[in-house]
């Protein structure tokens, strides 16, 4: 079984960093992605997809990106389902992110205004890849494990 996705968009709104009950660190956040096919006539269509960032990942997210700047996201998609205030049971779906990379140049994300805010290659890998499973038992494991 596989079950992977890869969206390319931008941040429709800064990333917030929250944390669980148990101190675990996450963060949700909105990719708007174009559709690549654009009917004659017609404007582009755009999909917002949201995806969850957990531990080092949601770190390096709520701290190196910003709404507007493009972003790249591997992950595996999750469903759900919940029931609303009228009783109507809605699905859901979200990208749980393994991995997360900049895209675009650095007068898309802002130029030498960015310089203090985003980190130089040296400084920080250009992309993250979440190197723990959702099974919350490692926590202490993989916070030894940091890459940086």
């Amino acid at each position: 079984m596989l079950n992977c996705a890869v969206i390319m968009g931008r941040l429709t709104a800064d990333p917030e960093l929250r944390t669980t009950a148990s101190n675990i660190s996450f963060v949700r956040f909105s990719v708007a992605v174009d559709r690549s096919y654009q009917r004659p006539g017609a404007e582009r269509q755009t999909d917002f997809i949201n995806v969850v960032a957990w531990r080092q990942t949601a770190d390096f997210v709520s701290k190196y990106f910003r709404k507007g700047q493009m972003i790249a996201v591997q992950g595996s998609i999750q469903t759900g389902s919940y029931e609303d205030k009228q009783g109507n049971r809605r699905n859901t779906f979200e990208i749980v992110a393994d991995n997360v990379s900049f895209c675009g140049s650095k007068a898309e994300s802002g130029g030498a205004a960015s310089a203090d805010r985003y980190p130089t290659p040296a400084a920080q890998p250009a992309s993250y890849q979440n190197s723990g499973s959702e099974d919350f038992s490692d926590i202490a494991a993989a916070e030894d494990d940091l890459p940086f």
